[in-house]
C-alpha cells in the first residue's frame, strides 16, 4: 500500500523518463532495414515503444525523452502523432532527442553518451530521479514501486531484475549478489554467469531498467565520458563502476516462469500484479510481481483523445 501511495504522489511527477530508443535491432531481420526497432509496429496501428511510453504515463510520470539515431523517421512520424497529447504547458511532455553532436563531433556512442549529450536538457528540467528505460522491450511495469525502492534504500542507483537459468543469462547483464542481496558485482553478457547464492542454476539478470538519483547520475556520466578507456556504455562501463563504489541497488522478481523462445515480437495478458518482459528477438523471460498496477497494454486499454493522437486508458 504505502509503495503505491508514493507511486501516485509527486514523486513519480519529479522523473524524468530518458528512454533510449536509438538501436537498429539486428535480431529482427529485415523488419529493421527502414527503421529503428522501437518503430515496429506491434498490434495493428501501435509500435514497440508504446509500451514503454503508456508505462511512463500510466505510472504518472509526464517528462519524458526519446533518443534516437538509427533511421528514426518513422519512430518521429508516431511519436508526433500518437503522443502529442501531453500537454507541455503543465509540464508534461514526450521530446524527440535525435543525436546532434551536442557536445563533440560525433554521434551518440554508447548509452550513456545518449544521456551524457542530452545532459544540460535533463538539468533544464531540474528532475529529482532519472529513470532510464528502453525503447524496443515488451513489459507491463509501474515505475512507481521502482521509484518507492530507489527511497526506502536510499540508492544512489537501483536496477531491475529478473531471475532466469544459468544458460538463458549469458545473454544479459547479470547481477552477482552475496547472502545478503547485495549486488557486489555486475557483468555484461559473461560466459560463466554468477549464480544466486545457494541456487547454482540460477541467475539475477538486469532488465535495462535503472533509476538514478539525478545528481548522483550527471557525476558518473560527466566521469564515463572523461575516460578514454570507456564504450560509454550503461551495462559495459557505468554500472560495473559504480557498483563495488556506491549504493545499487536490485528490485527483483521473487518469481520465475520458464523461459520459452520467441520467433517474433510476443506479450501475453497477465494477472494482476505479474510481469511479462520480453525484448524482441530474444526469449520471453519471465513473469514478476514487480509490475503491480495499471499500466500496460490491453485489448481495451486504448482509447482515442481528440484528432491529436492516441492514450493509454487505464486497464
Amino acid at each position: 500500500m504505502l509503495d503505491r501511495l508514493i507511486s501516485t504522489t509527486s514523486t513519480t511527477q519529479a522523473t524524468y523518463a530518458m528512454v533510449l530508443a536509438g538501436g537498429r535491432g539486428s535480431r529482427l531481420g529485415q523488419l529493421t532495414d527502414n527503421r529503428a526497432k522501437p518503430a515496429v509496429p506491434f498490434g495493428g496501428k501501435f509500435r514497440i515503444i508504446d509500451f514503454v511510453l503508456s508505462n511512463c504515463v500510466n505510472s504518472g510520470i509526464r517528462r519524458i525523452g526519446v533518443a534516437t539515431q538509427y533511421k528514426a523517421q518513422s519512430l518521429i512520424q508516431h511519436l508526433k502523432g500518437g503522443w502529442g497529447f501531453l500537454d507541455g504547458r503543465f509540464g508534461e511532455f514526450v521530446d524527440v532527442l535525435p543525436a546532434q553532436q551536442r557536445l563533440e563531433d560525433h554521434w551518440y556512442r554508447g548509452t550513456s553518451d545518449a544521456v551524457y549529450q542530452n545532459l544540460d536538457l535533463l538539468r533544464r528540467s531540474g528532475p529529482e530521479l532519472v529513470l532510464v528505460l528502453a525503447g524496443d522491450h515488451i513489459y507491463k511495469m509501474d515505475y512507481g514501486q521502482l521509484i518507492a525502492a530507489h527511497l526506502r534504500n536510499s540508492a544512489d542507483m537501483t536496477v531491475a531484475c529478473l531471475e532466469t537459468s544459468i544458460c538463458e543469462a549469458q545473454a544479459f547483464g547479470v547481477m552477482g549478489i552475496d547472502e545478503d542481496r547485495r549486488i557486489i558485482r555486475f557483468k555484461e553478457k559473461p560466459a560463466s554467469p554468477d549464480p544466486i547464492p545457494g541456487r547454482p542454476d540460477t541467475a539475477l539478470v538486469s532488465m535495462g531498467i535503472y533509476i538514478f538519483s539525478a545528481p548522483f547520475l550527471y557525476e558518473q556520466l560527466a566521469r564515463d565520458a572523461a575516460d578514454a578507456e570507456s564504450s560509454h556504455d550503461f551495462g559495459k562501463d557505468l554500472i560495473p563502476y559504480a557498483v563495488p563504489r556506491f549504493r545499487v541497488s536490485p528490485i527483483r522478481s521473487p518469481k520465475a516462469a520458464s523461459a520459452r523462445r520467441t520467433g517474433a515480437t510476443s506479450a501475453r495478458s497477465m494477472p494482476t500484479g505479474r510481469l511479462t518482459w520480453s525484448s524482441p528477438g530474444r526469449r520471453l523471460i519471465s513473469t514478476s510481481t514487480i509490475g503491480a498496477g495499471r499500466s500496460g497494454l490491453s485489448r481495451n486499454s486504448w482509447r482515442r483523445r481528440s484528432s491529436r493522437g492516441w492514450r493509454m486508458a487505464p486497464a
